[in-house]
């Protein structure tokens, strides 16, 4: 009997100091607190362990989020935020009102965010779990961050029906990405894209495998994530992989790219997690290549338009460019790529100008305009080629689909047994796209031009350029290019392809042909450059800005002369040729000579 006692007595006890600890995880946060948003000094509430801090986090130059972090490791990790879309700027404030209200205002006293809590709050507090609560003097949460998670779940959190995670956009900008993971009111558990720049769902790229009725999902503290029913059975397993929650901390995270995964940090170099470096590791990830999961009929894909997807060996995504292609934004590489060529012209056949990319084991599923089979893949490449429409092929099994641009989903895998062919121009075709050779030509002697310090080479290549195409009728004896390369780079002419392309300088150019041109450009008498041109008199227009570019070509002050980037700007139309300068000076000089 007296065993029975002490037995009681120690199960009392036992129970005592438990409920003591937990009543001993916080550090109450009183009524009429508030933390200020200032330069160097994150403010903030810190947890009785400190490992998580609620306060302001400074991003970059962009201004201030009010979050939760990581506090004991150099990363700061950011678990969740209140204000991901409308960074605060230095100077704004945090307030934990006298009647419980948890408001945060920008420096002018503008409303930003608030925690709806209702009456009743008596204090605040950072829990050690990564949890801040509003709660009353009974300790009953009327508020807590785990209810409105971000993207992020920690150890102990529950996610609700009707609840989601939605990826931040970039690794450094924390506002609403591209992605999300919800339980459905329904109890489905997913994975989809985002109408981006919108709000919504679109197209789901994985699901639990589960019938309906899931009611949470939850992490628990040893690291198992799994979908649970109202009666309590476990549905879905989404991470198993158990981990010790005094040697590491947890996150399950999704990432900007997609993909949702289970993260792990060794809390200490010295504890049993030692083997591990000090920093986050994955664990697991869903799905497990998303480059191939994302195969919806409409957006993207998985990366941007004109680019493809592969898995690196970090169990993570990269987008990359076709060969031809390059980034919009290198910064933002899934806003997709932009050819760096002009597309073929549908005026006259420029196959021959046109060679392909070739990338194996590469697919971009729908989107295409055309299907055939059974071809051969020399017929796919041919067709291609000689469509002007057709950006993009895929071949396999003896069937060819083609692409228009922009192309979508595409994706590279091992797993796939199709090839690509990404249209591009070749080295030793034009950048420029014309109805007609001399365009093409005009473009060789503009870049000729930059060459020339001298007066002479200059006036010479002017005349060359205003009067030679366009006042000899139907004169298309013209050398051929050799090379244009990379805008940012120039082409060099011999003597002797210049007297070839002038026919031997069979006309003569004398000291006042330049005051001819330029005095019909100041006068708006262009049309007596070409008045025995018919084509070119119907397109004065061009002739008025093929002149102008001249003109800026020939300027003095090298400084002046735009690059041969911005000469096939201009005559693409891309750029606005400016009014150039009075060359006056010029003449005078060469006059003089």
């Amino acid at each position: 009997m007296a065993s029975s006692i002490k037995a009681f007595y120690f199960f009392l006890l036992l129970m005592l100091l438990s409920v003591s600890a937990k009543a001993q995880i916080h550090m109450n946060i009183t009524l009429g607190s508030s933390l200020s948003a200032q330069h160097n000094d994150n403010s903030s509430w810190v947890s009785p362990s400190g490992e998580f801090a609620f306060g302001f986090q400074q991003i970059e130059n962009d201004g201030f989020l009010l979050a939760i972090w990581f506090n004991k490791i150099s990363e700061k990790t950011v678990v969740w935020s209140a204000n991901r879309n409308d960074l605060v700027q230095k100077g704004s404030k945090l307030d934990l009102t006298t009647d419980g209200q948890l408001v945060l205002y920008d420096p002018d006293h503008a409303q930003i965010w608030s925690a709806t809590a209702g009456s009743g709050v008596s204090y605040a507090a950072m829990l050690d779990t990564g949890n801040f609560v509003l709660a009353t003097n009974d300790s009953v949460n009327v508020w807590e961050s785990f209810d409105q998670p971000t993207d992020t779940l920690l150890p102990t959190q529950i996610m609700n029906e009707g609840s989601e995670l939605i990826a931040r956009y970039l690794d450094t900008n924390y506002s609403t990405g591209r992605f999300q993971l919800a339980l459905t009111t329904d109890g489905y558990l997913g994975l989809y894209t985002n109408n981006y720049p919108l709000e919504g769902r679109n197209y789901e790229y994985w699901k639990a495998d589960s019938t309906n009725g899931g009611y949470q999902l939850i992490f628990n503290q040893s690291g198992y994530l799994y979908l649970e029913a109202k009666n309590g059975s476990i549905l879905y397993t989404v991470f198993s992989d158990a981990t010790s929650p005094e040697d590491f901390y947890q996150r399950a995270t999704l990432d900007s790219d997609g993909v949702f995964r289970h993260y792990l940090h060794p809390k200490s170099s010295v504890s049993n997690a030692g083997k591990w470096d000090m920093a986050w590791s994955t664990l697991s990830i869903v799905p497990i290549n998303i480059c191939t999961s994302i195969t919806a009929d409409s957006g993207s894909g998985a990366c941007g338009y004109n680019s493809y997807c592969l898995m690196d060996h970090d169990q993570k995504p990269s987008c990359l460019c076709p060969n031809g292609y390059s980034f919009i934004d290198p910064n933002d590489v899934r806003k997709g790529c932009k050819p760096n060529f002009v597309q073929q012209s549908c005026d006259e056949d420029e196959s021959d100008a046109f060679e392909y990319d070739v990338l194996n084991n590469t697919n971009f599923p729908f989107f295409d305009y055309e299907h055939f089979t059974p071809v051969s893949e020399d017929w796919c490449r041919k067709n291609c080629l000689s469509d002007c429409f057709c950006a993009a092929a895929i071949f396999g099994g003896e069937k060819c689909w083609k692409k228009k641009i922009p192309l979508s989903n595409m994706m590279m895998d091992a797993s796939l047994t199709a090839i690509a062919l990404i249209k591009k121009r070749t080295v030793n075709s034009t950048l420029l796209s014309g109805s007609n050779k001399i365009d093409r030509s005009t473009l060789i002697l503009v870049v000729s031009v930059l060459l020339g310090s001298s007066g002479f080479v200059n006036i010479l290549l002017l005349v060359l350029i205003i009067i030679y195409f366009f006042r000899i009728s139907g004169r298309t004896k013209l050398f051929q290019q050799k090379n244009i390369m990379d805008a940012s780079l120039l082409q060099n002419f011999t003597y002797v392809q210049l007297e070839e392309a002038t026919d031997g300088f069979k006309e003569e150019l004398g000291r006042g042909a330049f005051d001819w041109v330029f005095d019909c450009y100041k006068d708006g008498s262009l049309h007596l450059l070409v008045e025995k041109d018919d084509q070119a008199k119907d397109d004065m227009k061009r002739v008025k800005k093929f002149v102008m570019i001249a003109m800026w070509c020939i300027q003095e002050d090298p400084s002046l002369r735009p690059t041969m980037k911005k000469v096939t700007q201009m005559m693409e139309g891309s750029v606005e040729v400016a009014t150039p300068p009075d060359p006056s000076s010029l003449i005078s000089s060469i006059e003089a000579c």
